[in-house]
């Protein structure tokens, strides 16, 4: 139960007791822990730094460290196992944990591409492998996949990235119709222009940008809410779905003249 409140506005008290988060570490999904912990729920944080969880976990109550790699499936299964007998059934999954490689050219890094796919789709699937099954035999349960505005359509430097992120969106509304029946529901992310030190390194402009902090809130709200889509923020999300109506070749000419480097 949410802390000084009447408590999530979900269904089946979805958020009542624990909440899975991967890559909690920093960025978005260190910042949607101290949110959601702050709210009352029983948080999960999982990545592969150890450290950095065991310090979350002394710095704020309500957060408790279960270290991992999502692109070990074999370690996400016991990962699962082990969060569920010391917390209790995962009622909320968010699927955070994710890295951002800019591509450059002309030279072509396959590589950047190999280690997206490995950890922004192959993570997430290791991770719904054992949450599917455990979820559907309860038949209750909500999947969160963060993905990202660049699932919308291209961007600079995002060719491995946006890549990965639009193959969330089709993963994820495809999961949503699948496994409805067996009452678990699928809430689609799609965040902008966050700063994390993974937006740091970006030399173009990025426009709206907002603080992780920001970000969190916006997510948890989201999902107390119950919604499928949560993209954030609105004008900007807006804007990316809007320009995608355009002929392809206007979009990237569009694209490419206002998201020249610095």
């Amino acid at each position: 139960m949410a802390a000084g409140g009447t408590g999530p506005v979900m269904e089946t008290n979805e958020m009542s007791s624990c909440v899975w988060i991967t890559g909690a570490s920093s960025g978005i999904g260190a910042a949607l822990a101290v949110e959601m912990a702050a709210r009352g729920y029983i948080i999960a944080a999982t990545a592969r730094s150890a450290d950095a969880l065991a310090d979350l976990a002394a710095d704020v109550p309500n957060i408790h460290a279960f270290p991992g790699d999502v692109t070990d499936r074999a370690g996400m299964v016991a990962l699962v196992g082990e969060i569920e007998r010391d917390l209790g059934p995962i009622n909320l999954a968010v699927l955070n944990a994710g890295i951002y490689l800019p591509t450059s050219f002309p030279a072509f890094d396959a590589s950047i591409f190999d280690r997206s796919f490995e950890v922004n789709i192959g993570g997430t699937v290791n991770c719904l492998a054992p949450l599917v099954p455990a979820m559907s035999a309860r038949r209750a349960g909500r999947i969160a996949i963060v993905s990202s505005v660049a699932g919308y359509g291209g961007l600079p430097t995002s060719a491995a990235y946006g890549a990965t992120k639009a193959a969330l969106f089709n993963l994820g509304e495809s999961l949503a119709m699948d496994v409805a029946a067996y009452g678990i529901k699928v809430s689609m992310i799609a965040p902008g222009f966050v700063k994390t030190p993974a937006t740091d390194v970006n030399e173009f402009p990025m426009p709206f940008i907002i603080e992780a902090d920001d970000a969190a809130r916006r997510i948890a709200n989201g999902l107390e809410k119950g919604k499928a889509h949560i993209a954030f923020p609105k004008r900007f999300s807006f804007l990316l779905r809007l320009i995608n109506l355009l002929p392809r070749g206007s979009y990237t000419r569009l694209v490419g003249m206002t998201t020249k480097s610095k």
